[in-house]
């Protein structure tokens, strides 16, 4: 089968490790995998070797006439070119741009977090509307998705599928000064960890308040992964790292796992901590509450009270710490591996 993969970015957030990991399996069953994106970024160093890439040097996420007629253009002969049997597009400005590039039919159109356009960027919203016929499927990536799909009157081709994660790709971690770094930190303290762009939605903010609440008690620390620019005016229990290559490699140092959040669609973060067996504490918005059942984490409100609350119902003891950390590996196991996912969406592209 001959498979098209499309992205506005080809950075590393959670659309693009869903991307990643759905090519690189199918090109190990020896479908003909292409990707399409931005020209430059770390995304193209995780594909695999077999995967053809295409770059396209206009492509970019603001909004600009003659760039993004251009690569509608750019898209139309991609497509004549390779001919593929399935087009799967991932995030809202390729997937305006593509559901007008290619054939109806052949068309699988992912939205990773329908929040980001419903509430951060509503006046796109009319353009998914006008659009909603023109995929063969929409995949929503939580219940909380395809519920909120469904109130704007995207509901008739709608499916659902959870993301799903690759177990072995979390446990290959390099020994350099960074792990040196955290290990040490690990070894004295409760490593509450973070690992998210410091960019809308995420709640930098709150994350610096919840930190502040904790610190006179020296048992926590508080770590960030995946800043650009560094931050000098942060708690003495905070340590902001910057970004990391394979950054989730490091939840090995973390106890706890937070991601504060104004909305979310199904994050892989969260994903790749309860893989760890590490127990999260995040906002309760998308599809949150959906992984998260007080059992493994919990899915609260934006308040540091309650972010506060929950990470010392969990941390009261050891024990009730551990029950906590196998209830997370359980939930992922149960819901959440690649396998899973991979194998819904292979049955969406025998429909195409």
């Amino acid at each position: 089968m001959k498979i098209l993969h499309a992205i506005t970015l080809a950075d590393l957030g959670g659309a693009q490790s869903v991307l990643i990991n759905i090519c690189n399996n199918a090109a190990l069953e020896g479908h003909d995998v292409y990707v399409v994106s931005e020209a430059n970024g770390p995304m193209w160093k995780q594909l695999d070797k077999n995967i053809t890439q295409i770059k396209i040097p206009q492509l970019q996420r603001e909004i600009n006439i003659k760039k993004d007629f251009s690569t509608l253009i750019a898209l139309r002969k991609i497509y004549k070119k390779i001919k593929p049997d399935v087009v799967h597009l991932h995030s809202s400005k390729i997937g305006v741009l593509g559901r007008l590039a290619f054939p109806v039919h052949k068309i699988i159109y992912t939205v990773h977090g329908f929040d980001s356009v419903r509430i951060a960027n509503r006046k796109f919203l009319v353009l998914e509307k006008l659009l909603k016929n023109k995929a063969k499927f929409i995949v929503a990536v939580s219940k909380y998705d395809r519920e909120k799909l469904a109130l704007e009157g995207i509901r008739k081709n709608v499916k659902m599928i959870y993301n799903g994660i690759n177990d072995a790709d979390l446990h290959i971690l390099p020994f350099d000064l960074t792990s040196e770094y955290l290990k040490n930190i690990h070894d004295k303290h409760i490593v509450v960890m973070t690992i998210a762009r410091l960019s809308p939605p995420k709640r930098y903010d709150l994350f610096c308040s919840l930190a502040a609440h904790f610190v006179h008690d020296e048992r926590f620390h508080f770590i960030w992964i995946g800043n650009k620019q560094g931050k000098g005016d942060n708690s003495q229990n905070i340590t902001m790292m910057g970004e990391l290559i394979n950054a989730s490699a490091y939840l090995k140092y973390a106890h706890l796992f937070l991601l504060p959040s104004n909305y979310e669609g199904l994050p892989i973060s969260i994903l790749e901590a309860m893989c760890c067996e590490i127990p999260v504490i995040a906002s309760n918005v998308g599809g949150i509450s959906e992984i998260l059942n007080n059992k493994n984490g919990f899915a609260v409100e934006n308040e540091v009270k309650e972010f506060e609350e929950a990470i010392r119902k969990i941390m009261v003891n050891k024990e009730t710490y551990k029950t906590y950390s196998e209830e997370a590996r359980l939930k992922y196991e149960k819901e959440f591996t690649i396998s899973k996912m991979y194998e819904k969406y292979i049955d969406l592209y025998k429909q195409c």
